[in-house]
């Protein structure tokens, strides 16, 4: 059995949907610190030939407080543009008339706080896709947990979903020791994805952009086999 867990972060790029599909069980870490400047509200995608941010404003998000206790600015004009930025950036994209619903309804949800949003995002492109995995959340399946040092509840996490494989993203090198997880039985493995060039309609490849802009250019079974194009190590 492999699990993975990760901060939800808005639309994420392709190698967060590899990790996704390489595990039986998914795990959304959100009640650990907000990181400000990260992913969790923010991603690219291309507007007018170029790479641009699109960042869902927020209400006093501060690094002081958990993904789950933030929330978003729903009345900022900045969040009511986002969904016209992207259609008028990629109506023309041959994939546009099947993915676009999918950010409708991810901005349409009644669910007001970033880390709710972010993994509905999440769900409705890996339900778009076929993935299986299963998901769950830190803050409801893992809550009696938080109290303990960050390997030890990673490690904890693992043994509930009877987890023999742990995947993480390559910079978890830099906070998490194989021989921690080998001594509890657990195979501590980092993925580094292979994200392949496609045709963005632009004069120059951008990649490790928001899965948004690979849904628009690819079929669904073409995004799957990019899914594939990966490395454990």
């Amino acid at each position: 059995m492999v699990t993975a867990v990760m901060q939800p972060y808005i639309f994420p790029y392709l190698g967060y949907f590899q990790m996704i599909n390489a595990s039986d069980t998914f795990v959304f870490y959100d009640d650990v610190q907000f990181i400000k400047g990260g992913w969790i509200n923010r991603n690219r995608i291309i507007v007018g030939n170029q790479v641009k941010y699109f960042t869902i404003p927020l209400l006093k998000a501060t690094p002081n407080k958990l993904i789950n206790e933030i929330y978003i600015d729903t009345h900022s004009k900045d969040f009511k543009n986002i969904l016209k930025t992207i259609n008028q950036s990629y109506k023309k994209s041959p994939y546009f008339t099947d993915v676009f619903p999918l950010l409708e309804d991810t901005f349409a949800g009644t669910e007001n706080r970033i880390g709710e949003m972010a993994i509905n995002s999440i769900k409705n492109v890996s339900e778009y896709l076929g993935i299986s995995t299963l998901f769950l959340k830190s803050s409801v399946e893992f809550k009696d947990i938080t109290g303990l040092e960050r390997t030890a509840r990673l490690i904890e996490i693992c043994n509930s979903t009877n987890a023999d494989y742990y995947i993480n993203a390559p910079g978890g090198r830099e906070l998490y020791s194989k021989v921690d997880f080998l001594d509890k039985g657990i195979s501590l493995q980092f993925i580094e994805s292979q994200l392949s060039q496609y045709k963005q309609g632009t004069d120059e490849f951008f990649a490790g952009l928001s899965i948004v802009d690979v849904l628009m250019h690819n079929s669904r079974e073409e995004v799957l086999g990019m899914l594939n194009l990966y490395s454990l190590k």
